[in-house]
């Protein structure tokens, strides 16, 4: 018989019972499950609303019980219809009537939105050590390559050179943000709902404060019905995880096209990467592919979260047990991908040659000619039209700004003296660029060694 039916006269449908039951994937929650029961338990007896003797019971009652799932001594039976029911279940049955003092003063919308919160704290923490991780490995590989010239592109043209380290840096500022969103998200999902109750508290006279300091929470909620129907946290969690997962596909994209016959920009290691059933020389980005494919699932579960919250009136609705799969495979997602991702870019191999021939081979310093002959006095879009002209013959004529004579550069401005040779470096407008962000050696060296220090 269920704990809630006494109130009916008919037992639920059975297709009702596994329709209704979260058991399967909320049994996850266990942990943090049995932790707010047993501050819960605490609390109570703190405010003489138990006994302190079955304070003690349902302390060690439960501590055994964890102890026991974790060693997998405990088949939990699907008729117990959810995680909450099925710890309160075992504890009746181990040890009798104590057992059933546990509830009171508490909801399972309340104690859900408990266990949700403290899983959430915990895996936030995860994620970013995670992130973390990836960042240290991008940062490291960055100090090799302060020095490997490579082109930056804009619409996916050869556009102005920058080095492969001002690259990675490009994305550890993405991966920054990511721990900022998700330490913000923190911040706001640390606030204790235990006491809220179903929807309007107890008349108990509970401490929530002592909850939430046993919990290790910053502070209370501060109106029940928004406590027991908040799922904000978790939309944030899922929008924070969303954006790590654009942030790994958008570097997925580029490591397997630089990875293509096309670039050769990089190899990535056998360890990271499949062959073909049919074509013996075929090596697949399959790694950088599935996480560039995984997004659509993270997203997919954000956008479903969303829509579950769109229309549902305060306070509690069946709707929001919604949240859960949505996102425990989010999670799970998400750190499987940076995990996997760090371990493919820790080992691919530069190829540096390719790249500097990349930026030797272009036109990424008709910038860099247009600003040689601002500083000599020619308005910026003069000199725009000027270097357009210089390219165009360029082209037509299957040459580079550096192999044109110095005539052929006067005939379009008299401007021009023997110093242009210079400025037509490939590194040398690059090496000028002093400001913060830029892709100058010793700009990034002061930054790989600042956000290194940052995440220590």
């Amino acid at each position: 018989m269920k704990m809630w039916a006494g109130r009916f006269s008919e037992q639920n449908a059975k297709e009702v019972d596994i329709f209704n039951n979260s058991l399967h994937f909320d049994k996850v929650l266990y942990k943090y499950d049995i932790l707010g029961s047993i501050a819960h338990v605490k609390m109570l007896s703190k405010q003489n609303i138990i006994s302190k003797d079955d304070e003690e019971k349902l302390v060690k009652s439960l501590n055994d019980l964890m102890k026991d799932i974790d060693e997998g001594k405990v088949i939990f039976n699907e008729e117990y219809e959810d995680i909450h029911m099925a710890v309160e279940s075992i504890l009746t049955d181990r040890i009798g009537d104590s057992a059933k003092r546990i509830h009171t003063c508490r909801s399972r919308n309340d104690q859900v939105a408990l266990d949700m919160k403290m899983y959430v704290k915990e895996e936030i923490k995860e994620v970013i050590s995670l992130l973390k991780d990836l960042l240290y490995t991008l940062l490291e590989m960055a100090k090799d390559n302060t020095k490997t010239i490579m082109p930056g592109y804009t619409h996916m043209q050869r556009a102005q050179t920058v080095t492969f380290a001002h690259h990675l840096c490009a994305y550890s500022e993405m991966f920054r943000r990511d721990i900022d969103r998700l330490q913000d998200t923190y911040k706001r999902t640390n606030v204790m709902p235990l006491g809220a109750g179903a929807l309007a508290c107890s008349t108990f006279d509970i401490d929530r404060d002592y909850v939430a300091e046993l919990l290790d929470f910053d502070s209370i909620t501060l109106n029940s019905l928004d406590t027991v129907s908040d799922r904000d946290y978790v939309i944030e969690l899922l929008n924070d995880l969303a954006i790590i997962m654009m942030h790994l596909s958008r570097f997925s994209e580029e490591i397997i096209y630089w990875a293509s016959d096309e670039f050769k920009f990089i190899v990535v290691s056998d360890k990271y990467s499949t062959g073909s059933s049919m074509m013996p020389q075929k090596k697949n980005p399959d790694v950088a592919e599935l996480i560039r494919g995984k997004t659509g699932r993270v997203y997919g579960n954000l956008m479903a979260m969303l829509t579950v919250m769109k229309g549902i009136p305060l306070a509690y609705n069946k709707d929001m047990q919604e949240d859960k799969e949505t996102t425990f495979d989010s999670v799970n997602t998400v750190k499987q991908c940076i995990s996997i991702f760090t371990g493919m870019i820790s080992t691919i191999t530069v190829n540096k040659d390719v790249l500097k021939e990349a930026c030797v081979n272009s036109f990424m310093n008709a910038t860099d000619v247009a600003e040689y002959l601002v500083k000599k006095g020619c308005p910026f879009r003069d000199a725009h039209f000027i270097v357009g002209n210089l390219v165009g013959k360029c082209v037509n004529e299957d040459k580079f700004l550096q192999d044109l004579s110095l005539n052929e550069f006067k005939e379009q401005s008299g401007l021009f003296e023997d110093d242009i040779y210079e400025v037509l470096h490939v590194t040398t407008g690059m090496n000028k660029k002093n400001m913060t962000a830029s892709p100058k050696e010793e700009i990034v060296k002061k930054y790989i060694e600042k956000i290194l220090d940052e995440i220590k």
